[in-house]
């Protein structure tokens, strides 16, 4: 049985990293537009954030976990890469016919709103499958088990690592949501609101993902894997193609932000991923 206790404490992870969307609205308080430059710098640094918590904190775990030689971490993780990046593939399908813009939150009736939800729940899912995954070995006392103690509580350093991972990243995507609502004239504060709300998917995947997890720990490198399949597809996929199209017009078609972006991203989680 799950401990409920636990399962709060995912679903607050969760909600956190969807509150951090709110964030990329506080710039508009302070200046009235974000210049196509540093959008293409923060969507490079999230990029590069997401890489390396997928590659040098779930991939890592997943094969640390497996108890076996190269082959056999191989053959538990890699399948849940698949099925992740899958998972992305068919959520593209899904929506591929789909109008949306972020400027439908101010205009919708409930039948746009449920569409809205929706899609924003196969957009923001994958990530929360990454937090709750991250949390598998909450309570699991065994030696060599790297945790770390905030608020009197005993987390996992991955799970730590990964709350802030996609915390960070989802501040850029407050911004690119946050952009055409202040061309709309929105007030700051509900920018705030619409930004959070894209998120709020992100604490039911951590949850449904922890759930099964610790019910099948078998399934663990699996999950794993497939949290960081469906992250890496996403960047390559939406986070690399939104930034050079906000590029399109700077020098070099906006790559030297990007890559600077990228390489900042990696520089700041790879030290926290070997902590």
């Amino acid at each position: 049985m799950v401990d409920l206790g636990n399962l709060a404490l995912v679903f607050v992870a969760g909600l956190l990293t969807a509150l951090a969307t709110g964030l990329g609205a506080i710039p508009f308080f302070l200046v009235e537009d974000i210049s196509d430059r540093w959008n293409v710098v923060l969507w490079g640094l999230a990029s590069g954030i997401m890489v390396a918590a997928s590659l040098f904190g779930l991939i890592r775990e997943g094969v640390a976990v497996v108890d076996g030689g190269v082959v056999d971490a191989a053959a538990a993780v890699g399948p849940g890469v698949v099925v992740g990046v899958l998972l992305v593939v068919v959520a593209h399908e899904v929506l591929a016919d789909t109008e949306f813009d972020a400027r439908d939150y101010e205009e919708a009736d409930f039948r746009k709103l449920v569409l809205i939800l929706g899609i924003l729940t196969v957009h923001s899912f994958p990530e929360g499958v990454a937090v709750g995954v991250s949390f598998a070995e909450l309570g699991i006392e065994e030696p060599g088990l790297a945790t770390v103690t905030l608020a009197g509580l005993t987390l996992p350093v991955l799970a730590v690592f990964m709350t802030v991972a996609i915390s960070i990243h989802n501040v850029p995507e407050g911004v690119a949501i946050s952009i055409p609502l202040r061309s709309m004239g929105v007030g700051e504060w509900r920018m705030v609101w619409w930004a959070v709300f894209s998120s709020l998917p992100q604490p039911l995947g951590a949850v449904i993902a922890y759930y099964f997890v610790t019910l099948a720990e078998r399934f663990l490198p699996f999950g794993f894997g497939f949290a960081a399949g469906a992250m890496v597809y996403l960047v390559a996929t939406e986070f690399v193609p939104e930034a050079l199209e906000r590029g399109a017009d700077l020098p070099g078609g906006g790559r030297r932000e990007l890559v600077g972006g990228i390489a900042a991203g990696v520089l700041v989680m790879v030290p926290l991923a070997f902590a």
